[in-house]
């Protein structure tokens, strides 16, 4: 349950800010897990999560009943990879842009939870079109390490993060080569370099005390503490990284925190896939992955899955020449585990377009040549899958029992552009759909012509 809910109620004068018993009736039911449709299901939320959802499933006797007979119901959509809450305006305009440190000193080490705005005007729009959840990078700067992102929920209420620190987010495609001094080469040099002084920072620790490595707490929350284990132990002189950035990928090159690696060209794909080789414990995740069809079967065997651009079909830059709408139904026929995202794609405002993107891939499966996904499959790319790459699968995206009450009426089939979402809930909590377009709109509909500056009445 969210810890803030009574205060929002008080802040946004709405009693729908409390989790109760919901029963929604008479619907199509897509559970967000791959299968198809359901006709005339019903979907259960008690205390904040999924009771159960699908056929002959029993209401509770407090439940309040929603007849949803003539519409769909499915799990909210997670953005599967974004910048939300962390730009207000675009192109870096000041102080409305928190995704880089274009001059600070630290990169690895930054965590993103502290910028992500939950007040930001693209939660309210991306909310009111189904979207609950979203996985938030930061942007490169100075380094090719990002920092650190999270999964967030766009619930109306000031505590956004539902997972921090959950994964640490790298360049090794044209922009990583571009930030590592010009070349992928060096790039990658740098990323081997920076495992190595997080491996030497990890034995010093393992010395220091008990503990196996520094914590992400000690390296986040408490950023002045000179005594923190193996901080203030001796290292090498031909160090590149600031102790804080190199105790950051301690997790990572130990396996206890995701590596989302952004790469788009097949060689870079490749050459990602040798690292995991060279490192077995990274826990690694591929981003954008625009040619990842032409490598699919090495992506399969490697294990590693994919937050891919669903529409790249232009070749956009040298990395993409092999672009095409088909990647995504490619890679899932030769077995990559595929999740939807939206990489330098408009990512801090318009992740509802994942919706469209899907149903995209779906009608790709009637064109001659092209390869598609099933309807299951495409809402499983921007449901379920993108909490399946991060390991919160058993938490987040699906209607199975027990996950988070993540739950979206649509007015009908969520792939046609004509349905809308009519009512959304988050962890068991209705939200409202209210935004700063839907007031301008209902200011101006209703607005009386008297009103109206004099060269308007006429």
């Amino acid at each position: 349950m969210k810890r803030l809910l009574f205060v929002a109620a008080l802040l946004l004068g709405t009693s729908q800010l409390t989790a109760q018993t919901i029963a929604i009736t008479g619907a199509t039911v897509a559970l967000g897990d791959g299968s198809e449709p359901i006709s005339g299901g019903t979907v259960v939320i008690r205390e904040g999560k999924i009771l159960g959802a699908g056929v002959g499933i029993a209401v509770p006797r407090d439940a309040q009943i929603i007849d949803a007979r003539g519409k769909w119901v499915t799990p909210g959509i997670i953005g599967g990879f974004s910048r939300l809450g962390l730009s207000e305006i675009d192109l870096s305009a000041d102080g409305t842009t928190d995704d880089r440190a274009p001059t600070g000193p630290f990169s690895a080490a930054i965590d993103v939870a502290p910028a992500v705005n939950p007040m930001s005007s693209t939660i309210s729009v991306n909310r009111a079109d189904g979207v609950t959840r979203a996985i938030v990078a930061p942007n490169t700067a100075r380094s090719i390490f990002a920092g650190q992102g999270a999964m967030i929920d766009l619930g109306a209420d000031r505590d956004p993060i539902t997972a921090a620190r959950r994964f640490q987010f790298v360049e090794l495609g044209e922009s990583g080569a571009a930030t590592a001094g010009g070349s992928r080469a060096s790039s990658h040099l740098l990323f081997r370099n920076a495992l190595r002084e997080a491996a030497e920072l990890g034995r010093y620790s393992q010395r220091a005390s008990s503990r196996a490595a520094p914590t992400e707490d000690m390296v986040v929350r408490n950023p002045n503490e000179s005594r923190m284990t193996g901080l203030n132990a001796q290292r090498s002189d031909d160090v590149l990284l600031t102790r804080f950035d190199a105790a950051a990928l301690v997790p990572v090159l130990e396996g206890r925190q995701y590596l989302l690696v952004h790469v788009e060209q097949a060689n870079d794909i490749l050459q990602a896939i040798a690292l995991k080789r060279d490192f077995p414990r990274l826990k690694m995740v591929l981003v954008g992955v625009t040619e990842g069809w032409t490598v699919a079967d090495r992506i399969a065997a490697s294990g590693i899955p994919v937050i891919a651009s669903a529409v790249n079909d232009l070749p956009a830059s040298f990395e993409q020449l092999a672009a095409t709408q088909s990647n995504i139904g490619r890679m899932r026929s030769a077995g990559v585990t595929v999740a939807i995202g939206m990489i330098d794609d408009n990512d801090s405002r318009y992740l509802f377009n994942q919706r469209q993107y899907a149903a995209n891939l779906v009608a790709l499966g009637k064109v001659p040549g092209a390869t598609g996904v099933s309807w299951g499959e495409a809402l499983a790319m921007i449901t379920s899958k993108p909490a399946e790459v991060i390991g919160m699968g058993g938490q987040l995206g699906s209607l199975g029992r027990g996950r988070q009450g993540d739950v979206v009426i649509w007015s009908g089939d969520p792939f046609e552009l004509s349905s809308e979402a009519q009512m959304v809930w988050i962890d068991g909590v209705r939200q409202p759909l209210e935004s700063r377009q839907t007031k301008l709109r209902d200011r101006y509909q209703r607005l009386d012509r008297q009103a109206l500056p004099e060269a308007y009445r006429r």
